[in-house]
């Protein structure tokens, strides 16, 4: 890194700031953590942010994108506040350890143009509660937005008095080269976005947090509620164009009930492709083997018209197209980031199981698989024998995969996919991977089973 560098600037005053705001104190450090929260969840700049974004990219809906930006902040601003990051954060007296929370310094964050005002925000309040540092690297295409709300976010930390350094963003133009030397100079990378970015995250020889491809797919066994399943695949399939690596890609349908879930299914909002236009669709949705940008997180009505779809697709919110085949040979098998879902039909569980199994192999490995069932039991079975980190229960994918009020995930816009994903965690980004933490480890009673107490069981059955 160039001394006179415009990224060594930033990060020499990001290490400033986070110099000063090393001590602060729990309540101190919530008070920052609560100020960014503010920022882009005040009514009025959530609105324009939303409407900066889909101006500026051309991805998603002002509606939605407000709605996310509130609900993923305010849920995340719920979870933070109820956690210890400042000092002793767990104690062991059994085991004679206390746990203390210590910075890692300054983070490098690469986000994404799907989320150009959520994503830097989420992961700067995360930054802030393990009180570091965060220099912000946005996608190209939405460094207006991600500018505006980073600047946001260091008038409110002006106002209760701490370093609006401690919250900075690339300059323009955000390069490749930029944004390499910037991760090379901090002490944490955290990638969300494109897999080249995160691949360059983990070979820039800083410790990174990396994210995995999506591709859901969703099952409807026989025994689900069909109705409210269709609706909350609906209600997720749309939310803001489908622009989250959450949103349904595909739904497999236990044939027993396959005819009844696609009524359901048009009845809330979606077309059927016949198969013509099923032909259409994966000519034009892909040019030369990669989505189409022109046609990723459009409206409805401006896919209906790009896909020369019958008159009555142009009041759908999203469409329906029945696939069979999964792998390179189907581009609708994988993930396809617009109002487009494939539909699979299965024989029976196993046979849905097993095709959710092989679309995850395709593509978007150990992201997340989810299913409509009261089977408990078949619910359990597919967590056990599916490559995915998280497995959602009747339940709207978008909305309960970052995190929700009624499940137990922590709100999040960055989802770990394990190894399986390419990724160092299997579970959603929070906090605790914005700490280092020093263990006191004090004498116990000694605790030395005896020779027998391990082995014993072994030599009874095989001699020793």
């Amino acid at each position: 890194m160039s001394p006179s560098s415009p990224v060594a600037d930033l990060v020499a005053r990001a290490r400033a700031a986070q110099a000063a705001f090393a001590e602060a104190t729990q309540e101190e450090t919530d008070e920052a953590v609560t100020a960014l929260a503010w920022s882009l969840y005040r009514p009025e700049h959530a609105r324009e942010l939303a409407e900066m974004a889909v101006a500026e990219t051309g991805l998603g809906n002002v509606a939605d994108k407000i709605v996310k930006k509130q609900r993923k902040t305010f849920g995340t601003l719920r979870d933070l506040l109820r956690v210890r990051s400042v000092g002793v954060i767990e104690e062991d007296a059994a085991k004679g350890i206390v746990k203390i929370a210590k910075p890692v310094g300054v983070v490098a964050a690469i986000t994404p143009a799907t989320n150009p005002g959520a994503t830097p925000v989420n992961k700067a309040m995360m930054a802030l509660k393990g009180r570091n540092a965060i220099v912000i690297a946005p996608s190209p295409m939405a460094w207006t937005t991600t500018a505006r709300a980073v600047a946001l976010m260091r008038a409110e930390l002006a106002r209760i008095g701490r370093p609006a350094d401690l919250v900075q963003v690339l300059p323009q133009p955000v390069g490749r080269e930029a944004t390499n030397e910037l991760m090379r100079s901090v002490d944490l990378v955290v990638a969300t976005g494109s897999q080249a970015n995160v691949r360059q995250a983990y070979s820039s020889g800083v410790p990174a947090i990396g994210v995995g491809v999506g591709n859901v797919p969703v099952i409807v066994d026989e025994t689900a509620d069909i109705d409210d399943a269709a609706r909350k695949i609906a209600a997720s399939k749309t939310f803001d164009n489908a622009t989250s690596c959450s949103s349904e890609n595909a739904v497999i349908i236990v044939d027993a009930v396959y005819e009844r879930t696609i009524a359901a299914l048009r009845r809330a909002g979606g077309y059927l492709a016949d198969a013509g236009e099923a032909g259409r669709i994966r000519q034009r949705l892909w040019r030369d083997g990669k989505l189409d940008r022109d046609l990723v997180a459009r409206d409805a009505a401006v896919l209906a018209r790009r896909f020369e779809l019958r008159p009555e697709a142009l009041a759908a919110r999203f469409f329906l197209v029945p696939a069979e085949a999964v792998g390179r040979q189907e581009p609708l098998s994988g993930e396809k980031l617009s109002l487009v879902l494939a539909v699979y039909r299965a024989r029976d569980f196993d046979h849905a199981a097993d095709l959710a199994r092989r679309l995850l192999a395709h593509q978007g490995r150990g992201h997340s698989v989810g299913i409509h069932t009261a089977d408990r039991g078949r619910a359990r079975r597919l967590a056990e024998t599916v490559e995915a980190v998280r497995v959602l229960v009747n339940q709207a994918h978008t909305f309960g995969n970052g995190g929700a009020f009624d499940n137990g995930l922590n709100f999040t816009l960055s989802m770990g996919c394990g190894t399986w994903g390419g990724n160092s965690i299997s579970e959603n980004l929070s906090w605790r991977h914005f700490v280092n933490i020093t263990h006191l480890v004090t004498p116990i009673p000694e605790d030395r089973p005896s020779e027998e107490d391990l082995f014993g069981a072994y030599w009874a059955r095989h001699g020793r």
